[in-house]
């Protein structure tokens, strides 16, 4: 072999080793920066419970953050929605776009309405109508709610009564109105008695359907704990039908407060909101006409929002 044979074997020999050489070292540096990251991966997966704490502390501070922004948007949207219509129908009545006679400006209707608060014959009519209300609308509430959760709770009432409440709650109730008038004269009691059957037959419904939603899974339950007869009805079946019920009751107000309303139009009645809306419509003042909605508006709106308020406050499990 000759010395440049030697030579070139020689560093062929050389550069291979050096090859090996670097091969292995870059394998020993991707064996490092795996162990490091695996060590490093172990850290995170391995932290200790006050640091698990912390983090969930920290979520749930931002969660509630998150609501309150949320709930501060919902506010000024539900006070700015309003007040953007009442602005654009307020430019609308004084620009003469919408015919002012028929849709009087906003600040026309609130000058009628604060000349009515101070002559007292805005209270000569809503007192009537909030009386009517909570007298007839409290009283079938009540009625119905008791006689729905019973009917729930026993199959032989239900299948006694059932078919003839299907058959009597379609009936337009003031298709029934004169027959009360008939039985009872032009008085208080068949407008009362007429917001009473309205909100009775709603509740009623409504409570039956929530007896029946209850899981069965509850129900064997409080039979495996001893909870039998009125026991069971107290903490299993009311629990249970109670969320069913206010959302009735919800149903029920705004039912109660067109039937009220309905009635009033009537000549039976010369007191009561729908007495003053339907004679400001014969006289032809718009103003009053539309004091009158905003009232009722106003009373349908405050009982709702005392209903979901007793719900969250009655139901704490549903709050949310």
């Amino acid at each position: 072999m000759s010395f440049t044979d030697r030579t070139s074997t020689g560093s062929t020999g050389s550069a291979g080793s050096a090859g090996a050489d670097g091969e292995s070292a870059d394998r020993t540096s991707t064996s490092r920066t795996t162990t490091e990251r695996t060590d490093a991966d172990r850290a995170r997966t391995e932290s200790t419970p006050a640091d698990r704490e912390q983090r969930t502390l920290v979520a749930a501070r931002a969660q509630r953050a998150r609501d309150r922004r949320l709930r501060t948007r919902d506010l000024v949207l539900s006070i700015a929605a309003p007040i953007v219509l009442l602005v654009l129908w307020e430019v609308c009545a004084r620009l003469l776009i919408i015919d002012p006679r028929f849709f009087p400006a906003p600040t026309t209707i609130l000058a009628a309405l604060g000349e009515m608060l101070a002559s007292g014959e805005l209270w000569e009519h809503a007192g009537p109508t909030l009386l009517r209300l909570l007298v007839g609308g409290g009283l079938g509430a009540s009625a119905g709610i008791v006689v729905g959760l019973l009917m729930g709770s026993s199959r032989a009432l239900n299948a006694a009564f059932g078919p003839l409440f299907s058959a009597l709650y379609p009936l337009p109730k003031i298709a029934i109105f004169p027959i009360l008038l008939m039985i009872f004269g032009p008085t208080e009691l068949p407008k009362i008695i007429a917001v009473f059957i309205t909100t009775f037959f709603v509740m009623q419904i409504a409570s039956v359907s929530g007896v029946w939603a209850i899981d069965r899974k509850l129900l064997e339950a409080g039979t495996a704990y001893g909870a039998t007869g009125f026991a069971r009805f107290r903490f299993v079946v009311l629990p249970g039908a109670m969320p069913f019920v206010f959302s009735g009751l919800k149903t029920a107000t705004g039912t109660a407060v067109v039937v009220v309303t309905a009635v009033e139009f009537t000549g039976a009645s010369t007191t009561g909101l729908g007495y003053l809306i339907w004679n400001s419509w014969q006289l032809f003042i718009p103003e009053k006409l539309y004091v009158g909605l905003l009232v009722i508006g106003i009373i349908g709106a405050v009982l709702t929002t005392l209903l979901s308020r007793s719900e969250k406050l009655l139901l704490p499990w549903r709050r949310g």
